[in-house]
């Protein structure tokens, strides 16, 4: 959203790479992080992870051959990335320094928090040349006859499906294949920056809108669990659960307890195949402050949109309409009125969120990137 980028998290803001190394796990985070600077409250080593690789800040993550990355609590030269020269791709390098991390020898259980970027655009690049997909080579792509920036968003996810699949053969390899729970999911729909057009492979299938949005293309993502031990391959659920359920899942599987009063819930009678034990959630709040002050509400089947403060309350069912194309709010007034109220009730107000401050600044966008 439109917060200083830089805002890092306080002292008392506990997240998940604590927990764990409390409960006696080696961590790392390798990648992107845009929730402290170095030497800010809010930077990684001083978040609970023990090994930390990856960028300055948001703006830093959007350069795939920067000069310079960060190593725990040192600035690594690139000297490949020198001048000119643009030979240190840093997605290559984040899956080097996991592969690495994987293969330690080293008794502790690991988190190991690897925030890969691709295929996000280089805004910046994309502003310049109009082709921001920003990739060592085309792979398999390079003879179709499709756009630059689409051969370069098809060829950055295909560089990640492989790394990917380096990543398991390795956990295979080091026989922490069982007893390691593979999760992967994306922060949001598909993006419109770089010149990629999210329509060319159809990247939100049926469903509404892309990143930024709140119907369902933009925040609807795929996840993937993998557990060889626990889930058996192939397995879809439709159990709905967000990414504020990821800290007291992990408590939860490390056998500690999560901090008090936490949005999310354990998750994991769902992951482990008995949702019929899983407690759910009374309902799933978004808002958003570029482009005004949205926000969206799931209660069930249920889906409220509000694109702004003086707009009115789109609802929508999403077993019915996943596409989100009828809105039905006419139809269903106590519905509505349940939704208002959990738009009321369900935010706190925040001095760096301020609602009053998205009115006035409707219809001017920035660009966070994020």
């Amino acid at each position: 959203g439109n917060r200083s980028p830089n805002l890092p998290l306080r002292p008392e803001d506990v997240g998940v790479a604590e927990i764990l190394k409390q409960a006696g796990y080696r961590t790392a985070l390798i990648g992107k992080w845009a929730l402290g600077e170095l030497g800010s409250t809010g930077y990684p080593l001083r978040k609970g992870y023990d090994y930390f690789f990856g960028y300055f800040n948001q703006t830093h993550a959007h350069n795939y051959y920067p000069e310079l990355l960060l190593e725990n609590h040192e600035a690594r030269l690139l000297r490949g990335n020198m001048g000119t020269q643009r030979k240190e791709y840093s997605h290559d390098l984040f899956t080097e320094k996991a592969l690495d991390f994987l293969r330690a020898r080293d008794d502790r259980p690991f988190f190991l928090h690897l925030a890969y970027t691709i295929p996000h655009a280089n805004n910046e690049l994309g502003r310049d040349t109009g082709n921001g997909m920003e990739v060592p080579d085309y792979g398999p792509y390079v003879q179709t006859d499709w756009p630059l920036p689409e051969k370069g968003f098809a060829a950055m996810i295909t560089r990640m499906d492989r790394d990917i699949g380096r990543i398991l053969d390795t956990l295979k390899q080091t026989g922490q294949e069982d007893n390691t729970i593979v999760i992967f999911t994306s922060d949001n729909g598909p993006h419109r920056e770089g010149g990629h057009d999210p329509d060319f492979f159809d990247s939100n299938g049926p469903l509404r809108g892309i990143k930024r949005d709140l119907y369902e293309g933009g925040i609807r993502v795929p996840m993937i669990v993998r557990w060889p031990s626990r889930i058996a391959p192939g397995q879809v659920s439709e159990f709905v659960w967000a990414f504020w359920d990821f800290l007291p899942t992990c408590a939860e599987l490390a056998g500690v307890k999560p901090p008090e009063g936490l949005d999310g819930i354990s998750v994991l009678q769902a992951l482990a195949g008995e949702p019929g034990r899983q407690r759910e959630h009374e309902y799933l709040y978004w808002e958003f402050h570029e482009r005004g002050f949205s926000q969206a509400v799931r209660l069930g089947d249920w889906k409220g949109v509000r694109l702004d403060l003086d707009k009115p309350i789109e609802l929508y069912n999403l077993r019915e309409d996943p596409g989100e194309q009828h809105d039905v709010a006419a139809r269903h007034p106590d519905i509505v009125a349940r939704i208002e109220r959990i738009m009321r009730e369900a935010r706190t107000e925040s001095p760096h969120w301020p609602v009053g401050r998205a009115r006035r600044r409707a219809g001017t966008q920035a660009d966070t990137g994020g």
